[in-house]
Protein backbone atom coordinates (compact mmCIF):
# COMPACT_ATOMS: atom_id res chain seq x y z
CA UNK A 1 0.00 0.00 0.00
CA UNK A 2 2.89 2.29 0.80
CA UNK A 3 4.41 1.96 -2.67
CA UNK A 4 1.03 2.50 -4.34
CA UNK A 5 0.61 5.77 -2.45
CA UNK A 6 4.12 6.78 -3.41
CA UNK A 7 3.40 6.22 -7.11
CA UNK A 8 0.07 7.99 -6.88
CA UNK A 9 1.76 10.98 -5.29
CA UNK A 10 4.44 10.99 -7.99
CA UNK A 11 1.90 10.74 -10.79
CA UNK A 12 -0.44 13.29 -9.28
CA UNK A 13 2.40 15.78 -8.87
CA UNK A 14 3.94 15.33 -12.30
CA UNK A 15 1.05 14.37 -14.55
CA UNK A 16 -2.21 16.21 -14.97
CA UNK A 17 -3.65 13.55 -17.27
CA UNK A 18 -4.38 11.19 -14.36
CA UNK A 19 -7.78 12.72 -13.94
CA UNK A 20 -8.68 11.03 -17.27
CA UNK A 21 -7.24 7.63 -16.28
CA UNK A 22 -9.47 4.95 -14.84
CA UNK A 23 -8.39 4.25 -11.26
CA UNK A 24 -9.24 0.53 -11.66
CA UNK A 25 -6.72 0.25 -14.50
CA UNK A 26 -4.06 1.93 -12.40
CA UNK A 27 -4.78 -0.48 -9.52
CA UNK A 28 -4.59 -3.47 -11.90
CA UNK A 29 -1.30 -2.20 -13.31
CA UNK A 30 0.04 -1.86 -9.77
CA UNK A 31 -1.07 -5.41 -8.85
CA UNK A 32 0.65 -6.78 -11.95
CA UNK A 33 3.90 -5.10 -10.96
CA UNK A 34 3.92 -2.45 -13.66
CA UNK A 35 5.27 0.14 -11.24
CA UNK A 36 8.02 -2.07 -9.76
CA UNK A 37 11.39 -0.52 -10.40
CA UNK A 38 13.19 -3.88 -10.23
CA UNK A 39 11.34 -5.21 -13.27
CA UNK A 40 12.12 -2.22 -15.44
CA UNK A 41 15.87 -2.23 -14.87
CA UNK A 42 17.47 -3.74 -17.96
CA UNK A 43 20.20 -6.24 -17.32
CA UNK A 44 23.25 -5.59 -19.46
CA UNK A 45 25.57 -8.46 -20.19
CA UNK A 46 28.99 -8.21 -21.72
CA UNK A 47 30.71 -11.01 -23.60
CA UNK A 48 34.42 -11.34 -24.12
CA UNK A 49 35.85 -11.09 -27.61
CA UNK A 50 37.01 -14.73 -27.32
CA UNK A 51 33.44 -15.83 -26.66
CA UNK A 52 32.21 -13.81 -29.64
CA UNK A 53 34.93 -15.21 -31.91
CA UNK A 54 34.09 -18.79 -30.89
CA UNK A 55 30.41 -18.27 -31.72
CA UNK A 56 31.33 -16.73 -35.09
CA UNK A 57 33.64 -19.66 -35.80
CA UNK A 58 30.80 -22.07 -35.01
CA UNK A 59 28.66 -20.22 -37.53
CA UNK A 60 31.37 -20.27 -40.20
CA UNK A 61 31.96 -24.00 -39.73
CA UNK A 62 28.20 -24.68 -39.77
CA UNK A 63 28.35 -26.23 -36.32
CA UNK A 64 25.47 -24.06 -35.16
CA UNK A 65 22.90 -21.67 -36.56
CA UNK A 66 22.15 -18.14 -35.48
CA UNK A 67 18.92 -19.41 -33.94
CA UNK A 68 20.80 -22.06 -31.93
CA UNK A 69 23.25 -19.51 -30.53
CA UNK A 70 20.47 -17.06 -29.69
CA UNK A 71 18.45 -19.73 -27.94
CA UNK A 72 21.28 -21.32 -25.94
CA UNK A 73 22.98 -18.12 -24.77
CA UNK A 74 19.86 -15.87 -24.70
CA UNK A 75 21.39 -13.35 -27.08
CA UNK A 76 19.55 -11.22 -29.60
CA UNK A 77 19.90 -11.97 -33.30
CA UNK A 78 21.17 -8.43 -33.83
CA UNK A 79 24.10 -9.02 -31.50
CA UNK A 80 25.03 -12.28 -33.22
CA UNK A 81 24.94 -10.65 -36.67
CA UNK A 82 26.97 -7.72 -35.35
CA UNK A 83 29.59 -10.19 -34.08
CA UNK A 84 29.48 -11.97 -37.40
CA UNK A 85 30.24 -8.82 -39.36
CA UNK A 86 32.94 -7.79 -36.93
CA UNK A 87 34.82 -11.08 -36.36
CA UNK A 88 34.08 -13.17 -39.44
CA UNK A 89 36.94 -14.01 -41.76
CA UNK A 90 34.53 -14.46 -44.62
CA UNK A 91 33.02 -11.02 -44.13
CA UNK A 92 36.48 -9.49 -44.37
CA UNK A 93 37.07 -11.33 -47.65
CA UNK A 94 33.57 -10.28 -48.79
CA UNK A 95 32.53 -13.91 -49.28
CA UNK A 96 28.85 -14.61 -48.82
CA UNK A 97 27.94 -17.52 -46.64
CA UNK A 98 24.59 -19.16 -46.09
CA UNK A 99 24.27 -18.84 -42.34
CA UNK A 100 21.02 -20.69 -41.68
CA UNK A 101 22.01 -23.88 -43.49
CA UNK A 102 21.43 -27.20 -41.77
CA UNK A 103 23.84 -27.36 -38.93
CA UNK A 104 25.86 -30.37 -37.93
CA UNK A 105 23.92 -30.62 -34.70
CA UNK A 106 20.68 -31.15 -36.62
CA UNK A 107 22.38 -33.76 -38.80
CA UNK A 108 23.75 -35.49 -35.73
CA UNK A 109 20.31 -35.53 -34.11
CA UNK A 110 18.79 -37.04 -37.26
CA UNK A 111 21.52 -39.69 -37.41
CA UNK A 112 21.09 -40.52 -33.72
CA UNK A 113 17.36 -40.95 -34.26
CA UNK A 114 18.08 -43.24 -37.22
CA UNK A 115 20.54 -45.28 -35.11
CA UNK A 116 17.95 -45.65 -32.35
CA UNK A 117 15.36 -46.83 -34.90
CA UNK A 118 17.77 -49.39 -36.38
CA UNK A 119 18.76 -50.64 -32.92
CA UNK A 120 15.07 -51.14 -32.14
CA UNK A 121 14.60 -53.12 -35.37
CA UNK A 122 17.68 -55.24 -34.63
CA UNK A 123 16.32 -55.94 -31.14
CA UNK A 124 13.02 -57.12 -32.60
CA UNK A 125 14.82 -59.38 -35.07
CA UNK A 126 16.98 -60.82 -32.31
CA UNK A 127 13.88 -61.60 -30.24
CA UNK A 128 12.39 -63.37 -33.27
CA UNK A 129 15.57 -65.42 -33.77
CA UNK A 130 15.67 -66.35 -30.07
CA UNK A 131 12.02 -67.40 -30.23
CA UNK A 132 12.63 -69.56 -33.31
CA UNK A 133 15.64 -71.22 -31.67
CA UNK A 134 13.59 -71.99 -28.57
CA UNK A 135 10.81 -73.50 -30.72
CA UNK A 136 13.38 -75.66 -32.50
CA UNK A 137 14.82 -76.84 -29.16
CA UNK A 138 11.35 -77.73 -27.87
CA UNK A 139 10.53 -79.58 -31.11
CA UNK A 140 13.83 -81.50 -30.94
CA UNK A 141 13.18 -82.62 -27.37
CA UNK A 142 9.54 -83.48 -28.09
CA UNK A 143 10.09 -85.45 -31.31
CA UNK A 144 13.63 -86.65 -30.48
CA UNK A 145 14.96 -85.46 -33.84
CA UNK A 146 18.04 -83.34 -34.39
CA UNK A 147 16.39 -80.61 -36.51
CA UNK A 148 19.32 -78.23 -36.57
CA UNK A 149 21.73 -80.86 -37.82
CA UNK A 150 19.30 -82.44 -40.29
CA UNK A 151 17.88 -79.29 -41.88
CA UNK A 152 20.57 -76.74 -41.10
CA UNK A 153 22.19 -75.18 -44.12
CA UNK A 154 25.73 -74.14 -44.68
CA UNK A 155 26.27 -70.38 -44.80
CA UNK A 156 25.99 -69.04 -48.31
CA UNK A 157 29.04 -67.45 -49.88
CA UNK A 158 26.81 -65.20 -51.94
CA UNK A 159 28.04 -66.74 -55.21
CA UNK A 160 26.15 -69.32 -57.18
CA UNK A 161 22.62 -70.04 -58.28
CA UNK A 162 19.77 -69.51 -55.87
CA UNK A 163 18.24 -72.59 -54.32
CA UNK A 164 21.38 -74.74 -54.48
CA UNK A 165 22.19 -74.29 -50.80
CA UNK A 166 18.90 -75.27 -49.16
CA UNK A 167 20.31 -78.06 -47.03
CA UNK A 168 17.66 -80.53 -48.22
CA UNK A 169 18.95 -83.77 -49.70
Amino acid sequence: MEQRNRWCVIFNDKCQCLKYVDQKKVNTMHKNGFFNEEQHIKQCRYFSSDFKKKRVQELENNLATVSDICRTHKISRTSVYRWLYKYSNMAKKQVRQVIEAKSDTKKINLLENRINELERIIGQKQLLIDFQNKVIEIAESTYEVDIKRKFGSKPSSGIGTPGTNTGLR
